[in-house]
């Protein structure tokens, strides 16, 4: 079965849903349109027992370059507010009932690599990168990311990544703990697809179970969650993140009007 909607391309078969970004000429930036897409997918699957596993990715070597800023900041001026898309995306990662494996091929920017961390598996290309810049941006992390990084990978690496906003590649995210392996880009999609259905053969309960087990309560994960959209929100209405991201969409460094 197939379908496209919103860029979002949806495949299931074999027990498996396949969601795809499929927006290559805008490096599958995220729109509100495809956030809702996204969420309406993962809530379908979830629902349905013919589906054991979801799996994200990207495509012509990209997997995401993170949230489209005209369309973000569109809405925020629109309303002053985080688009309610993103917030009911967020907030579904920690309580999504099925097993959830990422396929990251190229960049994965943003919200591309703070949904990563809400992922049972990561399987990630050789020249895979991962980046969160939002406080070069003038915001705050989002998703549970100031959460669950340094949970996963430390403090200090946690701290490089979220506030001095350097990148990661493949081979660190790997030694990080947060990419379970690393496959040749030819090669990636079918590990995907291998781990899922391995996953459609086990028992459905016990699964279940043993899933929500590992992963916890999520009360915290979504406390944490509403605490980074609230400051989030805080942010875009600052001068900092007016500047950032005016100074982003003119292609030219941002002037924080700092004294020397």
């Amino acid at each position: 079965m197939t379908a496209a909607t919103a860029e979002v391309a949806v495949w299931r078969g074999d027990g498996v849903q396949v969601l795809r970004f499929a927006r290559p000429e805008k490096k599958n930036a995220l729109t509100g349109a495809m956030y809702r897409a996204l969420t309406d997918a993962i809530e379908a699957g979830d629902a349905d027992s013919s589906i054991a596993a979801h799996i994200i990715t990207g495509s012509n070597g990209i997997f995401t370059a993170g949230n489209d800023i005209g369309d973000f900041l569109s809405t925020a001026r629109g309303t002053g507010d985080l688009s309610q898309d993103i917030v009911r995306f967020i907030r579904l990662l920690p309580v999504i009932k099925k097993p959830l494996i990422a396929a990251v091929d190229g960049p994965a920017i943003g919200i591309g690599t703070t949904m990563l961390f809400h992922c049972d598996l990561v399987f990630a290309a050789p020249d895979a990168t991962f980046a969160t810049p939002f406080l070069d941006l003038g915001v705050t992390p989002e998703a549970a990311s100031s959460l669950l990084m340094p949970q996963r990978m430390g403090y200090a690496r946690a701290f490089a990544m979220l506030v001095l906003g350097d990148p990661m590649s493949a081979d660190d995210a790997l030694a990080a703990g947060f990419v379970n392996a690393i496959v040749p880009g030819t090669e990636l999609e079918k590990a995907a697809l291998e781990a899922a259905r391995r996953l459609a053969q086990k028992p459905p309960e016990a699964l279940a179970i043993a899933r929500r087990m590992l992963r916890g309560d999520t009360a915290d994960i979504l406390k944490r969650t509403d605490e980074e959209a609230s400051a989030f929100r805080e942010r875009l209405r600052s001068p900092e993140a007016i500047e950032a991201f005016t100074a982003f969409l003119e292609k030219r460094p941002p002037n924080f009007g700092k004294s020397a």
